[in-house]
């Protein structure tokens, strides 16, 4: 299964992981970096400004994840 995993931009600390996101679309035609930080956003923390996030596409098998 592909999924995220979301990283923050803290000016102090530095890159800060959010976390994990398993993507379940079916058409790929939905799937934008937009909609991937906005997904994000929702479920981690609504404060967040999506100009400091970013994400690194994943493969999750179990308990297992790594990037493709």
């Amino acid at each position: 299964m592909v999924g995220y995993e979301l990283y923050w931009h803290d000016p102090i600390k530095g890159y800060q992981f959010i976390g994990v996101l398993p993507e379940r679309r079916q058409n790929p035609r939905t799937i934008t970096k937009e909609s991937v930080l906005h997904w994000g956003k929702k479920y981690f923390d609504k404060n967040l400004n999506p100009n400091d996030i970013f994400f690194l596409e994943v493969e999750i098998n179990g308990k297992k994840i790594r990037p493709l």
